[in-house]
């Protein structure tokens, strides 16, 4: 791999961890003090922003396309988990995972979490655009 390449996604996942940090502070505010429908969806579509942040991490060089498939999938998975009793017993055990599990199936959710994420994907790819076209300058 090329130096250029390894710098390039040493700066992407520094910029992301940084996105990653403030996503988690706006989410607790967020739980802290949002109230009703759109504190609900507020801090729905926040936690599904951190999961592809988390996915873009991982996969600093991959086609933007798979950190968001992998994120919907995830954030869908944990809504699909809370039919069980599975996040209601791990709540139980470590309070702090319902910030991860959730409470109860909520169908929105899931256009949320598409919403969020999509969203996060467009405009990761125009900050990206823009990055590269922008001209370096040397002094």
């Amino acid at each position: 791999m090329p130096p250029t390449a390894l710098r390039s996604s040493s700066r992407r996942r520094l910029a992301v961890a940084v996105l990653a940090v403030v996503t988690v502070a706006a989410g607790l505010i967020v739980h802290r003090l949002g109230t009703g429908i759109l504190g609900d969806i507020a801090g729905d579509a926040l936690y599904a922003v951190l999961i592809y942040l988390i996915f873009v991490f991982l996969l600093p060089r991959s086609a933007r396309s798979l950190p968001a498939a992998l994120a919907i999938i995830f954030c869908t998975a944990i809504e699909f988990l809370q039919l069980t009793d599975v996040p209601s017993k791990l709540t139980g055990m470590f309070p702090p995972a319902a910030l991860v599990f959730g409470a109860g199936f909520d169908q929105r959710d899931l256009l949320v979490y598409a919403f969020a994420v999509i969203g996060a994907m467009l405009v990761d790819a125009a900050i990206s655009r823009a990055l590269q076209s922008t001209p370096v300058r040397h002094s």
